[in-house]
């Protein structure tokens, strides 16, 4: 402990600007990290650039060294960055060499963990949508194909990073190779032992190639070392409470010896839509830190920050008794900085912890100003499913997967005019995710994967259409359903038992950008009361502007509407759903403006025709329906 306290006394806090003007040397080796030639403990949190606009990210970094952390773990997301095939963003709120280069001008090491699988409640795992449509690739195997779109990314990774390596100048300490590897050995028996073996392997060496020549390491639980770790990395075990358990595995799957180190120290939890909120108690997680830090255990924090899933990056898990679990889109994570980057208790009682290791721990910086608004008034309204329909359509007889429609995310029309009357139980047991459904644009029923609702008793008269709405909740992001991923509607509809094929249009609405009402025609209308009514239960577009003398971070409360997404000046801050828990959306006030703001909003439902919305303070984040 004495050692510790000193190291950390010694290399925590390290000055301003420490990491852009000299080049560092970090390296594993006597059991230890070293920092320059002396033995350094890393005293990290997970905080992911993606889920926080980049205007933010230097005050998130002073909320982890008023914590008194020294080192900012990240994942990378590939699909973030890789649009389409060989389309490339690295751009804005994308922008990782930025994101690491501010950590650096903090006095903050980086860990850079690029996957290219990284689970974390994002959408696929990471993995770009478009890697399903790839003939003959099998994802997170030893497979050719799979292998050489991994090569690519690593390559063009390195291409925007490489320079930012400690033994470059920059701050990137280490690197991890795959993500929890061996809790998918252990759910994937079917494939044999050495083939996992030989694609870890080979994912390490397409680091190394590349050129990121820092040290390696592996996370998993410490039970799961066996399929998860590779020669010449480092293991570290995530949720390893017991100090024991950690040492003997580390020991034993790296030559007998440490450092020892917590890569996934989980402060909260994640959350779904339709459960409760996890909450983890302060006094428990301060209690662990000290436990860990006294025996020269090193950390990271998952999640120090969550942030948010803005648009459509939030994942789900998958259950056999829920079918999907779709994630929130607040990332708040009951971590000790807020999702809007605020002092927690939480963060007060680890703070406490590390400053009996840790002197000269600076302040918190202060919080971003927070506002409210009190009405911003709905003056327009536009039906959707008018407006889809003058779309040109993609026909086929059958019902096309997004992929299939070259298509990532949002919602798909699927519709079918029959000839004659039909009646019985509709059964779509290939929704991918959620459905609402319609005969001649009036509402008949839901159909929902995440309640494993594929069923409904229906009656299409003659001469009629069958509308159905689908939604693409987010795709899983952890465990063996993960090869299992395409959206829309991925098997055949049938009525009464019977197969509907043939004359299929499908009409895609990816709400990729925010839409435009002027483009709309005689599908958008004034906001009033007369159509708001005509429009109940139909899908909606609403459309409002609202002045502000001044900005700051607002939450919109949405819990008296439905199920939907919205746009604040052309950003999508996520999907909303009255079931709960989350019941608002946090808006950084860094996309708000002084003067005309724009508001959009897609509802899927309309149950209560709105006209206005409000945004409040506090965020609701735990109120279940």
């Amino acid at each position: 402990m004495k050692k510790l306290f000193y190291l950390l006394l010694l290399c925590t806090m390290l000055p301003m600007g420490s990491f852009a003007q000299k080049k560092i040397s970090f390296e594993i080796k006597d059991g230890d990290f070293y920092l320059n030639g002396k033995p350094t403990p890393v005293l990290s949190g997970e905080m992911h650039y993606s889920r926080i606009p980049h205007q933010y990210w230097r005050h998130r970094f002073q909320m982890m060294k008023g914590m008194g952390l020294n080192t900012v773990a990240t994942y990378v997301f590939w699909n973030w960055h890789e649009v389409e095939p060989g389309k490339w963003d690295f751009e804005g709120d994308k922008n990782l060499a930025e994101y690491i280069r501010i950590a650096g001008e903090e006095g903050m090491m980086v860990i850079l963990r690029p996957g290219p699988y990284v689970c974390a409640e994002w959408e696929f795992g990471g993995y770009p949508w478009w890697l399903q449509n790839v003939e003959g690739m099998e994802i997170r195997r030893d497979n050719e194909q799979f292998l050489k779109h991994t090569k690519l990314y690593i390559e063009r990774l390195y291409k925007e990073v490489g320079h930012l390596l400690c033994t470059k100048g920059g701050p990137i300490i280490m690197v991890q190779c795959e993500n929890e590897f061996g809790s998918y050995v252990s759910q994937r028996q079917d494939i044999p032992l050495e083939e996992h073996r030989a694609y870890n392997a080979k994912i390490k060496q397409q680091l190394a190639d590349a050129g990121f020549d820092v040290p390696l390491f592996t996370s998993d639980g410490s039970w799961l070392f066996e399929g998860g770790s590779t020669p010449g990395a480092l293991p570290t075990a995530n949720g390893e409470s017991n100090i024991e358990n950690l040492k003997n595995a580390v020991n034993k799957y790296h030559g007998g010896k440490g450092p020892y180190m917590v890569a996934e120290f989980y402060p909260g939890w994640l959350a779904h839509w339709a459960e409760p909120h996890p909450n983890v108690s302060a006094s428990s997680i301060a209690r662990q830190t000290d436990l860990y830090l006294k025996n020269d255990v090193s950390i990271n924090f998952y999640m120090v920050h969550g942030g948010t899933n803005f648009a459509f990056t939030s994942g789900a898990n998958y259950d056999k008794r829920r079918d999907i679990q779709p994630d929130l889109t607040s990332y708040d994570y009951d971590a000790p900085i807020s999702e809007a980057g605020w002092v927690t208790p939480k963060y007060d009682s680890i703070r406490t912890v590390i400053k009996n290791y840790v002197k000269n721990v600076p302040e918190a910086p202060a919080r971003i100003p927070v506002i409210e608004i009190p009405s911003i008034k709905l003056n327009k309204v536009a039906d959707v499913l008018g407006w889809a329909e003058r779309m040109t359509p993609v026909s086929a007889n059958q019902p096309l997967t997004f992929e299939q429609l070259n298509q990532g995310y949002g919602y798909v029309l699927y519709s079918r005019r029959f000839n004659q009357p039909i009646s019985g139980t509709l059964s779509i047991p290939g929704l991918r995710d959620y459905a609402v459904i319609y005969i001649d644009g009036e509402k008949v029923g839901e159909l929902n994967r995440n309640t494993q609702t594929y069923d409904m008793e229906i009656n299409v008269p003659f001469n009629a259409t069958l509308q159905i709405l689908v939604e693409n909740m987010g795709r899983i992001n952890y465990g063996s359903e993960i090869v299992h991923n395409t959206k829309g509607i991925i098997s055949p509809v049938t009525i009464a038992g019977q197969e509907i094929s043939g004359n299929w249009e499908m009409y895609q609405l990816p709400m990729s950008e925010v839409p435009d009402f002027s483009k709309m025609g005689r599908n958008a209308y004034n906001n009033g009361t007369s159509q708001a009514n005509r429009l109940k239960d139909c899908p909606v577009l609403y459309e409002g502007t609202f002045t502000l003398d001044e900005t700051g971070d607002t939450f919109i409360d949405m819990e008296a509407w439905g199920k939907g997404i919205i746009f604040v000046n052309g950003h999508n801050i996520g999907r909303y759903w009255k079931v709960g828990p989350q019941q608002t959306l946090y808006i950084p006030g860094v996309w708000l403006n002084k003067g005309e703001n724009k508001i959009v909003i897609f509802e899927q439902l309309n149950e209560t025709p709105m006209t206005e919305v409000k945004t409040v303070k506090v965020p609701v984040l735990t109120n279940l329906k």
